[in-house]
């Protein structure tokens, strides 16, 4: 069976219906930054479990104690994630097999070697004329395949 992975960023306290729809089966959801309220993680954990970091906005309150990065494994493939792509250390690319981060709200998936490298883009507030946006990533047979969804 496949695990299902959704992979999101920059909500920004704002949570659409859209996407609350599109996480419906999920096994995992990873939130890369800027959540903007606590209640946000609240609801997404409503769906499947969340694994979260904190972004730069992410200063107060309950979420000033998401960690910086966030380490762990799907279907035994290591993964990596923080905020900001910058932040992201070169080892990550040698260790993980997936390395997720957001910050730009400019959607990415490339690959540096055998490390699928990945920014979700955001589904929060519409910033800088951006298409609002989000991952899909299905984990099977030690392969990852990643899908960039419009969020809207």
């Amino acid at each position: 069976m496949p695990m299902l992975v959704h992979v999101l960023a920059d909500t920004h306290g704002l949570l659409r219906p859209e996407v609350l729809e599109r996480l419906r089966g999920s096994d995992l959801i990873l939130h890369a930054g800027d959540v903007g309220e606590a209640t946000i993680l609240d609801e997404l954990a409503t769906i499947a479990p969340v694994r979260a970091v904190a972004g730069n906005v992410d200063v107060h309150g309950e979420l000033a104690r998401l960690p910086a990065t966030v380490e762990g494994e799907l279907d035994g493939l290591p993964f990596k994630m923080t905020h900001r792509r910058e932040d992201v250390p070169r080892s990550w690319y040698r260790e993980a097999r997936l390395v997720v981060f957001g910050h730009s709200h400019r959607p990415e998936l490339e690959w540096i070697g055998g490390c699928l490298v990945l920014n979700p883009g955001a589904v929060g507030r519409r910033r800088f004329k951006l298409p609002l946006t989000m991952a899909r990533l299905t984990v099977r047979g030690g392969r990852l395949i990643p899908e960039i969804l419009a969020a809207e």
